[in-house]
Formats: structure tokens, sequence, C-alpha cells
């Protein structure tokens, strides 16, 4: 996670707009499906709209709400997963920005209920180790936003049962850097089973690697 100086509002709302299409553009989710939203300078938070096409969004589509759902700013609906982002963003001050996507390898692991796992040094240091799933619980609801945001509280992601990706990172940018990576991954450790067994890394080297992901989150090893 990077250390550079915070966004001000309008470079937040445009980078969150960006990384909303880039999610489109790079298969993460198809059509309107997916979501994410990022902390402004204020403590607000800033959100994808309801239903709304990825490539045609603009600015002023974008939904400003305080951490408690209310809507401050914007003439749309924010997304329907909104309590799924605000109450990460609540519940840890580091976390500037969250994604929700449908990234089509991870959530087959999503589908049975299996993690993806650690194998390589690269996702340890920006993910924090295995990705898990959540118990399943019904979409939309308070219940799923509250198991999703406890399993993030050392790790910058969680498989939500039979859904998809829930992704979490400092800027809009990092957390598409975040998901793009479970993807790819996930891609990878799929072929691998299919030539043969996945080796694990040593679980020292994956204490380590995961250590330098807490800091860069939080600036302790604890």
């Amino acid at each position: 996670m990077s250390s550079k100086e915070p966004m001000s509002a309008q470079e937040t709302k445009e980078q969150l707009l960006w990384v909303a299409q880039e999610m489109l553009r790079s298969g993460l989710v198809e059509g309107t499906a997916g979501n994410v939203a990022a902390r402004l300078p204020d403590g607000n938070a800033v959100l994808s709209p309801s239903s709304l096409d990825y490539l045609t969004m603009g600015l002023d589509d974008l939904v400003v709400c305080d951490l408690d759902g209310n809507v401050l700013e914007g003439h749309r609906n924010p997304t329907t997963e909104k309590s799924l982002h605000l109450s990460a963003l609540r519940r840890y001050p580091e976390i500037g920005a969250t994604m929700h996507c449908h990234a089509k390898f991870a959530t087959m692991f999503a589908l049975t209920r299996q993690p993806i796992p650690a194998v390589i040094e690269e996702f340890d240091v920006y993910v924090g180790g295995d990705v898990e799933v959540a118990d399943y619980k019904t979409t939309g609801t308070e219940e799923l936003a509250e198991e999703v945001a406890s399993r993030v509280a050392k790790k910058a992601a969680v498989l939500m049962a039979n859904h998809g990706i829930f992704a979490v990172s400092k800027t809009p940018k990092e957390v598409l850097h975040v998901a793009q990576l479970i993807e790819r991954t996930a891609e990878i450790v799929h072929g691998a089973r299919a030539i043969g067994t996945v080796v694990p890394l040593p679980d020292e080297v994956n204490r380590q690697f995961a250590g330098y992901y807490r800091y860069g989150r939080t600036g302790s090893f604890d």
C-alpha cells in the first residue's frame, strides 16, 4: 500500500470512476454488476450508483453518503451493496477504498467454498495470506456486511460464499490491483491443480511476507 499524500475529494471521485470502468474493461464484472467505494477527506464515502452502465457513468452519477448510509450528494441511488462497503470503512480507519466484484476464477472458489491459497510471495505482500470464504449471508443485508467486514481485519480480501470477491485497500487504484491479483492467482491455482499438486510456500515465508502487508496497512507488525 502506498504512503502518498491523501487525494482531494475531486481526485478521489475521478479515480473511483476510472476504477469502476476499468473493473468492467478488465473482466472483473459483467454488465452493471459489482460496486466500488472510497473514503473522502471529510470522512464521508463516495460510492458507485446502482444499476448504471459503467462506460457511460460520469462523475455526477457518483453518490456521496455518510458512513451511516445517508445520502449527502447525488441524484442517483447508491449501490444496493452500500452497507457492505460502509461497514468496512466504519470499522477500519486505515481502509480508504473497497471493491466488490464477480471475477470468474475467484468466483469458482467462492462457489465451491474453497479459499484461494497464498502460494505466491506477491500475493502475501498485497493480500496478507489466503483469501478465505465468508459464511453465506443474503445479498444486500446488514448480516452480510458485518460478516464480510469481520474477515478483512488483517487481510485485503475475502470471498463471499456463492458470490464473489470483496477487497480493500488505501485507494481505488490499489484496491483494483488487489482484485486483479486475486483473480490472476485464482486462475493460476486452478490451472496448476489441473497439472498436478500445488506446493505451498514454507510457513515462515508466508508469515514474513504477510507481515509486510500488515505493516503497509497499519504501520505495525502486530
